[in-house]
């Protein structure tokens, strides 16, 4: 067994990128896969708090590259879900304390004994980027159906055909099929003629992604919502399964007016 290592990035709004981590990685432990989340976020940290780890800390990522504690120390077991762990970032670094061959080391040495590495990138394009899809087999990109959003979002996958990590595959998240209706939203089809990409799904707009996110409980934990739903069939077509996208209504009339921005 050798895992599949995917980072999670997006443009510089974050976008609801670490919410994703967290809730993919539920998704895929709750399919009996073995996964470990590790925060690429030098120097801020977030992803623990989604997760409702961050009272569980004694070591983090950096504390194992520089040796001062070996990788099963800093690996953190969710106490809801045994086959998911969490490598925390370090809050008072800077990402200049990791290096892309760093994260390669690392990764290895993880891969024997999981299923799935989710590397949760930093928002932007700058060293922590670097270091977090150094590792990947495989990137996703998270983005808002928002102009500032997708672009962003245009400007990271070329980044990753720079560094031969492509092609990216693309998440949609806080879809609001009331608003792609009125004329106000960007479409799914929208965002895909513009970024060009595998739509790997969609999440839609949910209040109780909020809300969960706000408890360190993620929604993915509970099946019977929306955006659960739409987490869990993006793990399953990780896996390899065929699964029908949620399909929404048409193109908004935003398309006309935006595309000249990603020529």
């Amino acid at each position: 067994m050798s895992a599949k290592a995917i980072t999670i990035s997006s443009g510089k709004g974050g976008v609801g990128k670490t919410t994703a981590t967290a809730n993919l990685a539920v998704a895929l432990a709750s399919l009996n896969q073995k996964v470990v989340c590790i925060d690429g976020d030098i120097g801020l940290r977030n992803l623990d708090v989604v997760m409702g780890l961050e009272n569980r800390i004694v070591y983090d990522l950096v504390d194992v590259i520089e040796g001062r504690c070996r990788l099963r120390q800093a690996m953190i077991r969710d106490k809801r879900m045994p086959e998911l762990h969490l490598i925390p970032a370090a809050q008072t670094r800077d990402k200049s304390s990791v290096s892309p061959s760093d994260m390669v080391k690392l990764v290895e040495e993880l891969r024997p004994e999981l299923d799935w590495i989710l590397i949760d990138s930093p928002a932007g394009i700058e060293r922590g980027f670097r270091n977090a899809i150094a590792p990947a087999d495989e990137v996703i990109i998270i983005t808002n159906p928002e102009v500032s959003a997708v672009r962003d979002a245009d400007r990271i996958i070329g980044m990753i055909e720079a560094e031969e990590k492509g092609p990216a595959r693309l998440i949609i998240n806080r879809l609001n099929p009331t608003l792609i209706k009125h004329g106000d939203m960007l479409s799914a089809d929208d965002v895909l003629e513009l970024l060009a990409i595998e739509l790997l799904g969609i999440i839609p707009e949910d209040e109780a992604v909020v809300i969960s996110t706000n408890r360190g409980t993620p929604v993915a934990l509970d099946e019977k919502n929306p955006a659960s739903r739409a987490f869990h069939n993006i793990a399953r077509r990780l896996m390899g399964e065929t699964i029908p996208l949620l399909e929404f209504e048409g193109k908004s009339d935003f398309l006309g007016r935006l595309s000249s921005l990603f020529k």
